[in-house]
């Protein structure tokens, strides 16, 4: 996590005033606690810090291309100096449904957690990409049955498949500064 921080803390803002740092991977894989952590160490060093998921976002039938609500609700207007404000896909059961509205007041440091939130496209504004990977997908699934219940396993497996296209196409790995691989919780770049 050190060199993360310190990665992030010496690059400049990307994003008008803000950095921007995005942890993505693979459903399941750990980016939650990753981001949790990140965004803990950042506030106990005094730094504002915001945090983004892209389960505020997506749906099963949505995966991805809910970012043009990302980009109008958060990153256009702290790009411009000016809170951030995005309607949060709400889950109950399993199942997305629009949810509160949530405002973003304009911080220091955003993190985005999530698959899919160190997308290419958002790269010229990013101050550090995180990847974080389980390659075993049965273990990974495993674990976000535990955390989304046994209703959404189907779903579960079809956006795994989505994801491997995804990523092989847009290379998130490889462009990646920081990689943890959360099996033994271990660095791997």
């Amino acid at each position: 996590m050190d060199r993360a921080v310190e990665l992030l803390l010496a690059a400049p803002p990307r994003l008008g005033g803000v950095r921007l740092a995005a942890i993505d991977g693979p459903s399941g894989s750990g980016k939650s606690t990753r981001a949790d952590a990140l965004v803990a160490e950042l506030r106990a060093r005094g730094h504002d810090t915001g945090l983004v998921r892209s389960d505020e976002f997506a749906t099963w039938d949505d995966p991805v291309s809910w970012w043009p609500r990302l980009v109008a609700g958060v990153l256009d207007p702290l790009r411009r100096g000016e809170p951030g404000r995005y309607r949060r896909t709400a889950w109950t059961d399993g199942l997305p449904h629009p949810g509160a509205w949530a405002e973003l007041p304009v911080p220091e440091i955003l993190v985005l957690e999530g698959v899919s939130t160190g997308r290419r496209s958002v790269s010229p504004l990013l101050s550090l990409l995180c990847w974080v990977e389980l390659a075993d997908p049965g273990r990974r699934l495993a674990r976000a049955v535990t955390r989304d219940g046994d209703s959404c396993r189907n779903a579960l497996l079809h956006w795994q498949r989505f994801e491997q296209g995804w990523f092989a196409v847009d290379d998130t790995r490889g462009r990646a500064d920081v990689r943890w691989n959360t099996e033994g919780d271990r660095k791997i770049g």
